[in-house]
């Protein structure tokens, strides 16, 4: 049988090391740093950031990587040891659609900055990404927050800024420069984590409450199966769900559908039939807010059974009502329930990308083998599999000497 592809986090300094060589060599001087951001896997909470919602997600091992030099002048010149395209230009050359590509989340959040009236130099920027790209782990938030870090550390009026107004110029760079319609949990995530804690993350004010990983020190941890399916967001799917929300929202006399309590759900559907898109997009939205709560709760007293079932309810409404899952997914999660999980789900914006399995430590292989025994069964290619550990929030990487 075909293994599952295993996927460690790689060692920080070694790859800022290597990062450090790859960016003397292109430009001739060395950077003034290399500085890291993490991918995220959201516990539970999927669509309800740009719905005013609540969230769990906590960050990942795997990060990207960016080192980063200041010019003397107003060139922006970047490069990416896993593309072969580089870019270079100015940033009046940015904006809406412009550049596309991978380079879009880089120069746009200089560009995000720079509208909100902050003098930026040029730089200089070699990236290296270790979260695997089109997963649904965010590898994207995950590459502007390593750029954003570094500026903050950089340039004195970007360090001035809040980390909110950090994440907030991550998320315009994703939503117009790059015409990706997400919300601000994977920035939040990436800038904000604590190691061994999942982030309870309120979408409406952006507050955040740090909750213990209580169930890891009982064995169990969250195993993270990348489909490999093909996982994109700004192919139309993902904002047409968005307007779908918004459009319900208008029509409830709501701000967002955050605002619709779950006992009074049963009413708002009614009022939004016979549109039954809206109905289930909404239902998911509200319900999946709900279970948010729960989950929280769940973590702090430990509690794996609860913690499980609602991460598995969750899927259930992402299949159904909110139809962002796909074969894939699916197999993924009712193979690992089928292998002892407690809970799983899909993670992440859907079509594709990953699912999680809440597993005991000692499960997690035999579990990854028979996700891969599925693939296998059915043609697939095998899926990439990693665990997800607790990790703490972007900052500077300090290279192997």
């Amino acid at each position: 049988m075909t293994a599952p592809l295993w996927l460690p986090a790689p060692d920080s300094a070694q790859v800022a090391h290597t990062l450090v060589e790859a960016f003397t060599q292109r430009f001739g001087v060395p950077p003034s740093g290399v500085w890291a951001a993490p991918g995220r896997v959201n516990l539970i909470g999927e669509h309800t950031d740009y719905n005013q919602g609540l969230c769990l997600p906590m960050a990942l091992p795997h990060r990207t990587y960016a080192a980063v030099r200041p010019r003397t002048d107003r060139l922006v010149r970047v490069a990416s040891l896993q593309q072969e395209d580089a870019w270079a230009g100015t940033l009046d050359e940015v904006g809406p659609g412009r550049p596309d590509g991978w380079a879009a989340y880089v120069v746009g959040v200089l560009w995000a900055l720079h509208g909100q009236g902050i003098d930026l130099p040029g730089v200089d920027v070699v990236v290296d990404g270790h979260v695997p790209l089109g997963s649904g782990l965010s590898s994207s938030a995950a590459l502007e927050c390593s750029v954003a870090v570094a500026l903050a550390d950089l340039v004195p009026a970007v360090a001035a800024l809040e980390v909110t107004d950090l994440a907030a110029a991550c998320v315009t760079a994703e939503n117009v420069v790059a015409g990706a319609s997400t919300g601000g949990l994977d920035q939040t995530a990436a800038l904000r984590a604590r190691e061994g804690h999942a982030m309870l993350l309120d979408c409406r004010d952006f507050t955040v409450e740090h909750v213990p990983w209580s169930v890891g020190a009982d064995g169990w941890t969250v195993l993270v199966v990348d489909t490999r399916a093909p996982h994109a967001l700004v192919d139309g799917q993902y904002a047409a769900r968005r307007r779908s929300c918004e459009e319900a929202a208008v029509r409830l006399g709501v701000p967002s559908l955050r605002d619709v309590a779950v006992p009074d759900l049963s009413s708002a559907l009614e009022h939004l039939a016979p549109d039954d898109v809206l109905v289930r997009r909404t239902r998911h939205v509200v319900t999946e807010i709900e279970r948010v709560r729960e989950a929280a709760v769940a973590l702090r007293s430990a509690d794996v059974t609860a913690l499980g079932s609602l991460m598995t309810a969750s899927h259930v409404s992402l299949r159904d009502d909110y139809e962002v899952s796909c074969a894939e997914l699916d197999v993924v999660v009712d193979t690992a329930l089928g292998c002892g999980a407690a809970g799983a789900r899909m993670t992440g914006g859907g079509f594709g990308g990953s699912a999680i399995a809440l597993v005991r430590h000692d499960e997690g292989a035999r579990v990854a083998d028979a996700v891969a025994g599925a693939f296998e069964a059915r043609g697939w290619r095998p899926p990439q599999v990693l665990e997800a550990v607790p990790s703490g929030p972007a900052g500077r990487a300090q290279p192997r000497s």
